[in-house]
């Protein structure tokens, strides 16, 4: 997570990549199903009710559990929202078990920026910490889908949810022809160093091939690389990883150079870069199969 918004121009960069003669799919639409576990249902947020509710529960654990400062916080909606909410589409985890409304079954939530939404917003939220647009600049006929604000209320931080909400970002993605996934990624705190041996092992044996490695911006770069390779113990840095970065990493993803320090939601950052071709088959397989008859 960060708090610091990118300049709103709109780079060359972030234009929308041509695709001669190729027909735009049709966009799921706000409340379609996009996938089902149990009394677990994900679908994207479908009216300002549901969006307010996501953004309730990224309040609850950003702030009320996690200690983000409070300066520009909307307090009184305890609500965690910024510019770049009215252009995302919002992927939400429904309890369905629980009655009532809708917006009150809400029990997780995913926000998704895609690359020509995010013209609207002057930029990708990434590109505060990290050089996205120079990413972006590199793979001209690639579309990029941002993946941010991840949060699951504790009672529901299980595999299941996890796998759910896989399900619904993998629909979403084959609906909309994406071809790289991108964003950060959060460790708890403001101190790499504390987080030694999981950095170390993301930047020894982790870090994004030449073609897609993303360097953390100038004046916010720190090092992760904090331990010599052969002192690092795979097994524990990966069980000392924060979940969300454990299952990018095991998916197939790569991360960026350096990580970043984000005082206002104190986290230390790190950049992680997925391409859909690199996503390890067994996942497609598993997530692709249930997502596939709701991406149709």
């Amino acid at each position: 997570m960060h708090a610091t918004l990118p300049h709103p121009t709109r780079p060359a960069a972030l234009r929308a990549p041509a695709q001669p003669g190729a027909a735009a799919g049709p966009v799921i639409q706000p409340g379609a199903l996009l996938g089902r576990i149990g009394a677990l249902e994900v679908r994207l947020a479908r009216n300002s009710s549901e969006i307010a509710a996501a953004q309730g529960i990224r309040f609850r654990v950003f702030y009320d559990e996690l200690g983000a400062k409070r300066e520009f916080v909307h307090e009184l909606e305890q609500i965690d929202a910024d510019r770049f909410d009215a252009v995302c589409d919002h992927l939400v985890v429904f309890d369905t078990a629980i009655g009532g409304p809708d917006h009150r079954q809400i029990v997780g939530t995913y926000r998704l920026l895609r690359q020509d939404a995010a013209l609207e917003a002057g930029g990708f939220y990434s590109a505060g910490e990290f050089e996205m647009e120079h990413l972006v600049a590199r793979h001209p006929g690639r579309k990029f889908l941002e993946l941010g604000r991840s949060c699951v209320l504790p009672a529901y931080r299980s595999k299941r949810t996890v796998e759910l909400l896989w399900q619904g970002i993998w629909a979403y993605a084959r609906r909309h022809d994406i071809d790289v996934m991108s964003g950060c990624a959060s460790f708890p705190g403001t101190v790499p160093a504390a987080h030694a041996e999981a950095l170390s092992f993301l930047a020894h044996h982790a870090s994004a091939e030449p073609q897609w490695r993303t360097r953390a911006v100038k004046g916010r770069y720190h090092t992760m690389d904090l331990m010599p390779a052969e002192a690092i113990d795979a097994r524990s840095a990966i069980s000392a990883m924060p979940p969300l970065v454990k299952g990018y990493f095991r998916i197939g993803a790569r991360f960026g150079e350096g990580c970043v320090v984000d005082h206002d939601f104190r986290t230390t950052d790190v950049f992680v870069i997925l391409p859909v071709e690199a996503i390890a088959e067994r996942y497609i397989a598993y997530y692709g199969a249930e997502a596939t008859r709701f991406a149709a």
